[in-house]
């Protein structure tokens, strides 16, 4: 007698909200790793990026890649904490 295994199925909703702690990567993978991160959302799903200053540079390359495609929101501005989440639209 065979039986069926069953495993519930993980439905992830669009609103689901992933962190990215760039603080814990090294400085030379930091960038392409969070554009990695970012082309893996799909519409409505959000990365919460963490980091230690704010990352001014990265921003201005998201907006060039992305332009509307991501929606950056500020959640903590602090020097130290910095919590930025983003989008995808």
């Amino acid at each position: 007698m065979s039986e069926t295994l069953t495993r519930p199925h993980l439905h992830l909703s669009p609103d689901a909200i992933y962190p990215f702690d760039a603080r814990s990567i090294a400085k030379r993978f930091r960038h392409a790793a969070i554009f990695g991160a970012l082309d893996a959302l799909t519409k409505g799903e959000t990365m919460r990026f963490i980091n230690d200053h704010d990352p001014l540079p990265l921003l201005a390359q998201l907006q060039a890649r992305y332009g509307a495609g991501i929606e950056i929101t500020y959640r903590q501005r602090e020097p130290g904490a910095i919590v930025i989440d983003f989008v995808k639209q």
